[in-house]
């Protein structure tokens, strides 16, 4: 394992006992094995340490919500099981390393003070991914969204979700979370999402009937003598 790699699993460990206020470089440097003169090599303060986290916590999000939505869409899922399962996977992932912290909230709470413009870069690539999804898997399973582009129907899933989300602290307990940001999803979909309506079957003009030749009056009769 890279040195860097140790480090930021030691300080996931020391954020999730300590919280971050609590916490300190050295506890970090002294969990991951190391001085804290090799430590500083790689991350100068404890807040340079925590917005490294943080990142690499969005990085395996996306990556978890990316793989999530192909696994699912592959499976034959509709769309509401592909956005659930990408958004599902992206939340694992960012509260599976905290969970059984007694300070999850301050963590969050810092997460937005310490790397609000990392919050803002990762939400742009949630909402890329989820516009992105709903895109491919209208075109291939041939569904229309009504009265809105795909940027906007996913902008509404987010919303649905933020919705959710204020209604659980720290997002926990995290499966009545999903559970409802689930109902919410399938809810915007059956309202906003229809199969393409099917294309006619062009008419084939009916066909003039050939009027047959009528025979000519002087013409003659067979048998007739010149």
């Amino acid at each position: 394992m890279k040195p860097r790699d140790r480090i930021l699993d030691a300080a996931i460990l020391v954020f999730r006992r300590q919280g971050f206020r609590r916490s300190s470089i050295e506890q970090a440097a002294e969990t991951a094995g190391l001085t804290r003169q090799a430590l500083y090599h790689h991350f100068k303060s404890r807040e340079e340490l925590f917005r490294a986290v943080i990142e690499r916590l969005h990085e395996n999000a996306l990556a978890a919500e990316i793989a999530a939505g192909e696994a699912t869409e592959k499976a034959g899922g509709s769309l509401a099981d592909i956005l659930i399962a990408e958004i599902t996977a992206r939340i694992g992932q960012l509260i599976a390393p905290l969970e059984g912290s007694p300070h999850i909230e301050e963590l969050f709470s810092e997460h937005l003070l310490q790397a609000r413009d990392l919050y803002q870069k990762y939400a742009a690539s949630y909402a890329r991914q989820l516009t992105n999804t709903i895109e491919r898997v209208c075109r291939k399973q041939r569904l229309v969204i009504k009265d809105m582009t795909a940027p906007d129907f996913a902008r509404c899933v987010e919303m649905a979700f933020n919705g959710t989300k204020s209604a659980y602290p720290a997002m926990q307990p995290a499966d009545a979370l999903l559970r409802d940001f689930g109902i919410m999803v399938r809810t915007l979909v059956a309202g906003a999402v229809s199969p393409s309506p099917k294309p006619r079957p062009k008419k084939t003009p009916a066909r003039k009937p050939v009027a047959k030749p009528v025979a000519s009056k002087t013409a003659r009769k067979s048998g007739d003598r010149r």
